[in-house]
């Protein structure tokens, strides 16, 4: 056991979760659900994600995104 209290960094601080939700009622681009899906942006990834929120709509950040 260690003698020493915890002490915590500000990288230990945990998120809000007004920062880590980003919900589907604002605003997004296609650039966002390439990101949100971890893919790199590239012309071919943009175009998947055009598709996907033209057949999903709002819904495909929310498949994505917590």
């Amino acid at each position: 056991m260690n003698a020493e209290p915890d002490k915590t960094s500000p990288g230990d601080i945990p998120t809000p979760d007004r920062l880590l939700h980003t919900g589907s009622e604002g605003e997004f681009t296609p650039e966002d659900v390439v990101l949100a899906s971890g893919r790199d942006v590239n012309a071919k990834n943009l175009a998947w994600a055009e598709r996907r929120m033209a057949e999903k709509g709002r819904a495909c950040m929310d498949e994505l995104l917590p």
